[in-house]
């Protein structure tokens, strides 16, 4: 009798340990559910299943951690000059510091799996933690006086890794800036024109003709695409190797033989993540944002924004975000003035790099200068500059608007809900603290 039970209690137990043993490591990532210990925060819920994306040893500590934290953000720190790097903390000089808070290490602020403690930003430590190393402050700047420490990142103030938008100096060079400039616009982009110029052409197929003649509704679309400009025929993209076989929808992966620069951002952001962590493509149904019904099965790739033989820019630019997203802000944006502008340029009234589309924000121009020439490419992460928002003033509305008057208006909940549609309520005072010439005040986050 005990050696039944014995044997049975032991298959239970292999039977068991086998199922979440497969769970772990079998195809499926929707069975790793049962291993998730909280809820993962805002930044990261899309890939909580992919658990290798953080947890690449499964006898890695801290180390593990921060190598996997830098391999998705450190070039945005980089780019960012970010102002509490690394160094700083492994500087002999400050490490009195480390006692309090190990601020070498991303996940000393930033812990996941603890969403009962996470505040905005993915922040697992209490807002004040400021104080640890400012506690003297406002010897340095008597403006800061009596000021609360939970207040620093308050909007229009202090951004623990970047701060390009609101130092002193920076502010002060802005200082007295209209709200909207004398000759608003936005650079216009050059990226991919010039890639097309410098790659070599594609040698047509004699599948082209053949898939052309069957589907003349598609030939007429890529005839007015930028593609036939550039002689990017049907085989390009549905045989890009002479010996394989026509596919009838080409992978992302085809997309990038010509447009890495964008995949990279595409898979960087929100939209592209989950499939750069091996996952299936991103969803709206999967989003905690409003969407319209009808799109939540949409899954996100290349496609879903640019036409895939039409590739119309000016639709991946407004109409294929508006498909989709049924936020407040989004509701607005063609009532609000940047989509009476968007409006104005499509009727042909304004030039289109004197409007505004959701992308002008959301996926702005990057300006680089390469050999002597200036590149202008758009930046495909989307959440690139959404978090912190103030992260916007640099790339996106300083191009049309005074500093000063972006401040003011990215610190309005309520003027970013209604997009833009009127005027800021409050206003920020970081300039004229630069300018030493105001009394103290602070806008907390939840005035």
């Amino acid at each position: 009798m005990k050696r039944t039970l014995w044997l049975l209690w032991s298959a239970i137990s292999i039977a068991i340990a086998s199922y979440y043993a497969w769970s772990l490591v079998g195809p499926k990532p929707e069975a790793r559910q049962a291993f998730i210990v909280g809820a993962a925060s805002h930044g990261h819920y899309q890939i909580e299943l992919a658990c290798e994306s953080c947890h690449s040893s499964a006898f890695g500590g801290q180390e593990v951690l921060q190598d996997a934290c830098m391999s998705c953000h450190g070039a945005e720190l980089e780019a960012a000059h970010d102002s509490h790097p690394k160094s700083k903390f492994t500087d002999p000089r400050n490490a009195d510091r480390l006692a309090i808070i190990d601020a070498r290490y991303c996940s000393s602020c930033h812990l996941e799996h603890q969403q009962e403690q996470t505040l905005s930003m993915g922040l697992t430590l209490p807002a004040d933690f400021c104080f640890e190393c400012h506690q003297d402050i406002a010897e340095e700047r008597p403006s800061h006086q009596d000021l609360a420490f939970d207040s620093c990142a308050s909007a229009g103030c202090h951004n623990y890794h970047d701060n390009r938008a609101l130092y002193q100096d920076f502010l002060i060079k802005h200082a007295g800036e209209p709200a909207l400039l004398s000759n608003p616009s936005l650079p216009i982009t050059n990226h991919a024109s010039l890639m097309a110029a410098n790659m070599a052409a594609f040698a047509p197929s004699l599948n082209d003709a053949q898939m052309m003649e069957r589907h003349p509704e598609h030939t007429a679309d890529w005839l007015a695409s930028a593609h036939a400009n550039a002689e990017v025929s049907c085989s390009a993209c549905h045989q890009p190797e002479p010996e394989t076989t026509w596919q009838e929808k080409p992978e992302m992966r085809v997309c990038a033989n010509c447009h890495q620069q964008e995949q990279q951002g595409f898979f960087a952001g929100k939209h592209g993540m989950r499939l750069k962590a091996g996952l299936s493509p991103m969803t709206p149904a999967q989003s905690s944002l409003d969407f319209h019904a009808e799109a939540a099965d949409s899954e996100l790739s290349c496609g879903s924004c640019h036409e895939v033989h039409r590739q119309d820019r000016q639709a991946a630019a407004v109409e294929a975000c508006l498909d989709c997203h049924n936020d407040s802000h989004s509701q607005h944006f063609l009532d609000s003035p940047h989509g009476q502008l968007w409006l104005q340029a499509q009727a042909g009234e304004i030039p289109l790099e004197q409007a505004v589309s959701c992308a002008s924000c959301h996926l702005p121009r990057i300006e680089q200068k390469r050999n002597g020439q200036m590149i202008v490419s758009v930046q495909h992460n989307q959440n690139d500059n959404l978090r912190p928002n103030e992260k916007m003033i640099r790339p996106v509305c300083s191009q049309c608007h005074g500093v000063g008057f972006a401040i003011d208006a990215l610190a309005d909940p309520q003027l970013i809900r209604n997009n833009f549609s009127t005027q800021p309520s409050k206003h920020v005072v970081s300039i004229d603290w630069a300018l030493g010439d105001f009394p103290k005040h602070t806008i907390k986050d939840d005035e």
